[in-house]
């Protein structure tokens, strides 16, 4: 049995079908779905060079990589490689072809920094280690099970805050591009992100295929969006896709005002368990998922490596 790598072909649905069957069952809290995984590829800005790619063996799709550069980071020569192979489906050679081919590619585009997303399970970090990869930072997958009533009761806002949804903003959803930018330049990570392309945020997130804008959650507070909680959904499960507050908003609860909004109404349309990520140095996040009733599913370790 031969296995090759080739690029993910976005008109071919059974391809979208074997990149999201496996991003399931190799890393199962996150959400992804074919027209997700398409809307990715076809929708990523023209200077992320951004490409998926699929290990296959004998037809079948047992590996994933998703490979781009960093170009909306300050500093440039970063790059990433996300690589996950099927559990069932390992020790065929298909991470570490994955892993060549994405490095060769982001070579030539002058990516000198490599990071990559890895499970914190010893076959994983080995994996890592052997391609000269060293940990960085982690960060934690969450779970909360949705039917166990434990989520706090909803709150109402303050005096001068108003709950909204994303959906109130489909005619002029500018307002929570500027809240996004705002929040994500503030995000612990290894690679410094700023958003200045709103266009591309429209195309990227706005009409991103998992975002469901009736279960996101807007604080609002004087007609300006001062922190959300950005909800994603694959028919099934619920994810947060992100949840912050504006820095003149900061310190009165409206992240938890908002997302516990979110949760509620998740669960009042028939979702049965929520996923989130928390950077393992987030106290303050960790601490508000904590009072949710999340659990810690699994640990993530951010690995770096340079290239040339």
């Amino acid at each position: 049995m031969t296995v090759i790598v080739r690029d993910l072909r976005p008109d071919v649905r059974a391809d979208a079908e074997g990149f999201s069957t496996t991003r399931r069952l190799a890393l199962p809290y996150m959400l992804s779905t074919p027209e997700s995984v398409v809307h990715t590829l076809t929708h990523a800005h023209p200077d992320a060079h951004f490409t998926q790619l699929v290990a296959e063996e004998d037809g079948e799709i047992i590996g994933t990589a998703q490979v781009s550069v960093a170009h909306d980071s300050p500093e440039p020569g970063q790059g990433s490689a996300n690589i996950y192979v099927r559990p069932d489906r390992r020790r065929r050679g298909a991470g570490s072809l994955l892993l060549r081919t994405a490095e060769e590619r982001l070579a030539a585009l002058g990516v000198t920094k490599l990071f990559a997303w890895v499970l914190d399970e010893p076959e994983n970090r080995a994996f890592a280690e052997r391609h000269g990869f060293r940990a960085s930072r982690s960060a934690y997958f969450l779970r909360l099970d949705l039917t166990a009533g434990t989520l706090p009761p909803r709150q109402d806002p303050p005096a001068g805050v108003e709950l909204r949804t994303a959906a109130d903003f489909a005619d002029d959803p500018r307002p929570l591009f500027e809240l996004d930018a705002e929040v994500v330049s503030d995000e612990p990570g290894d690679i410094a992100v700023e958003f200045t392309d709103y266009e591309a945020w429209l195309e990227e997130n706005w009409r991103h295929p998992l975002l469901n804008r009736d279960l996101t959650a807007v604080a609002v507070v004087d007609g300006r969006p001062a922190a959300f909680s950005v909800a994603h959904t694959d028919g099934t499960r619920y994810g947060t896709a992100m949840t912050g507050t504006a820095r003149a908003f900061r310190g009165r609860g409206l992240a938890k005002l908002a997302k516990n909004e979110s949760l509620h109404r998740a669960r009042a349309a028939g979702y049965r368990e929520a996923f989130t990520g928390n950077d393992t140095g987030n106290d303050p996040m960790i601490a508000i998922n904590k009072w949710f009733g999340y659990e810690i599913a699994a640990t993530e370790v951010r690995h770096v490596r340079e290239l040339g």
